[in-house]
């Protein structure tokens, strides 16, 4: 009898991860997942290969929330695990589902002082939900199910299999290999876990019926429950006006007659209930609290996670999947109906501030300033990603001055199409997150909006973009520094190092459309706005990787755009 076929645990890894329905993993290969990654390629896993497993693991995170499935991020042990806790911890704050996998030192060695070693499920317990070390290479299968279903349950979050150098070389008979792998069922780790529970529907219901300035707030993970359908009848049929967070704006159309996002401020003021959907009461709606919000609002919370509500202790909290959820408030509406007409008082007066705000707006959008502030760039990228028209553009957006004003500008038409820097106001996810988007949304084009310091966070990876001709647009807001260059008082230049450059400051004119040439991408300077024009008429009308560096006057942008009570 011959002896029988052995597979080794790198390739039963890789195995387990396609048997799942994992579509790609991001990583940074080495010492000791190389054979991993090639193994996984080679059984239908794309790998798209990083310069750094910090931008990797944000590409990972943002990838679980495009798809809600969990990105999957590899990497080598020690310091390339620390370097992923980027992304895991960025899962994690925004609720994304995400698993990294990490290669370990060998077991035998482990606490004589191997290479890269590290006790690494210990290093990522307050980033990961569950965590796993696979300590014989049978066990990896099981490991790679139970990571990915637990990465999606609940609160979606991210997860950690850490895999030795000897289990990634142990090996079993390829008989027992199948026999491990037949228990995997295709997509069986990424159905959420049913978390409703008896909801207080018809008293929520009541509640905006009866209210007198109702509204709706609704967040990314709403987006993430992909709710669009639901609240776009909920709203259409009571005529509650809406508040998209950052994140969650084209879920409606930011042209929606009843956005509040042009008059946020009165909305959140002078609302008297409000029906928070997939968002939670945060820093980013001023944790629910006067004065910002009335002292007098009634909050009515939709969130997948009983431990967010109990920690908000709203009026009427509502545990599940922000879908279902909706869907039942919908069915309750649908037999005993209302709506606040467009001639309701609260309507009236949300509708007026939002239009004379967005009259303003448009006033200063409509003003060509040469040298370039913040506004003239914005509004011909706005326009411009506008005529492409469907599918819409998946915008990524970071920097201070140039997320804030883009969040103002720039229109969101259809769902999941604004990425920035999210709950933890992470910079640096630019460019893992074009990445993300281009791989996870094939047949859309990627339009980066970044600030030169965001940019600066993970610039390498232009060359990633060019590698796999990813259809990805990078636009450099260029002011020559964090918030534009030298911004100090007379008072604080002195000392011994007075001459050096101010800490804000970048190496003023910057050739940034210089970098991406540099790997054979198409690199543009932009100053005026016919110089800008033409190089998004011609990039977009290309999709292939390019860097647009547009040129903008140091001293129009303000520190920490607006969130100065911040710093």
């Amino acid at each position: 009898m011959a002896d029988e076929t052995l597979i080794d645990g790198a390739a039963l890894a890789a195995l387990s991860l396609a048997r799942s329905g994992v579509p790609c993993m991001y990583g940074v290969v080495g010492i000791p997942v190389t054979s991993l990654a090639s193994r996984a390629v080679a059984a239908g896993v794309r790998f798209i290969a990083f310069h750094n497993e910090q931008s990797a693991g944000y590409a990972a995170s943002a990838h679980g929330y495009l798809t809600g499935r969990p990105g999957v991020l590899l990497t080598v042990s020690g310091p390339g695990c620390v370097h992923g806790l980027a992304g895991l911890s960025n899962a994690a704050v925004n609720a994304w589902p995400m698993l990294m996998i990490s290669g370990s030192c060998d077991q035998s060695d482990a606490g004589r002082g191997d290479f890269q070693e590290l006790d690494q499920v210990e290093a990522v317990k307050p980033f990961s939900k569950f965590s796993a070390k696979a300590t014989r290479a049978s066990e990896i299968p099981r490991m790679v199910s139970e990571c990915l279903a637990e990465a999606v349950s609940g609160r979606p979050g991210g997860c950690y299999l850490d895999i030795p150098s000897d289990v990634l070389r142990q090996t079993i008979p390829n008989s027992e290999a199948e026999k491990l792998l037949s228990e995997i069922t295709e997509n069986a780790g990424f159905q959420a876990e049913e978390t409703l529970e008896t909801l207080e529907i018809d008293k929520a219901v009541s509640l905006l019926k009866h209210a007198e300035r109702p509204l709706v707030v609704f967040g990314k993970g709403a987006a993430f429950a992909r709710a669009e359908d639901e609240l776009k009848a909920l709203i259409e049929r009571t005529g509650i006006p809406f508040l998209p967070t950052p994140m969650a704006k084209g879920l409606l159309p930011d042209t929606h007659e009843l956005s509040t996002t042009a008059a946020r401020s009165l909305a959140i003021g002078k609302c008297d209930v409000a029906l928070i959907v997939g968002a939670r009461l945060n820093w980013l709606l001023h944790f629910g609290e006067p004065p910002k919000w009335s002292p007098d609002v009634k909050f009515i919370l939709v969130d997948v996670s009983k431990e967010e509500i109990e920690l908000r202790k709203p009026c009427v909290g509502l545990v599940g999947d922000a879908k279902k959820v909706l869907n039942l408030v919908n069915r309750v509406i649908k037999d005993d109906p209302f709506c606040f007409g467009r001639s309701h008082p609260w309507v009236e007066a949300l509708s007026k501030k939002a239009n004379d705000n967005v009259g303003r707006m448009e006033a200063q959008l409509a003003k060509e300033v040469v040298p370039f502030n913040f506004l003239t760039p914005m509004r011909i990228i706005r326009d411009a990603i506008l005529d492409v028209g469907s599918p819409a553009p998946i915008v990524v957006s970071e920097g201070a001055n140039t997320m804030d004003v883009g969040r103002a500008v720039l229109v969101q038409t259809e769902p999941r199409t604004r990425l920035d820097a999210g709950t933890w106001g992470t910079m640096g996810v630019g460019l893992g997150y074009c990445i993300a988007a281009a791989v996870a949304s094939p047949g859309r084009l990627v339009v980066a909006v970044e600030g030169d310091s965001g940019f600066g966070f993970s610039a390498m990876e232009v060359e990633t973009l060019v590698r796999y001709q990813l259809p990805v647009i990078v636009i450099v807001f260029n002011n020559g520094g964090v918030y534009g260059g030298d911004r100090r008082n007379p008072d604080e230049i002195s000392g011994p190092y007075k001459d050096d450059p101010a800490p804000t400051s970048f190496v003023p004119g910057a050739a940034y459309h210089k970098l991406i040439e540099a790997f054979g991408g198409k690199g543009y300077i932009a100053g005026t706005p016919l110089e800008l024009k033409s190089a998004l008429l011609e990039s977009f009308a290309a999709q292939k990787p390019a860097l647009i560096n547009v040129t903008i006057d140091p001293y129009a942008g303000a520190e920490s755009g607006r969130l100065q009570h911040k710093n």
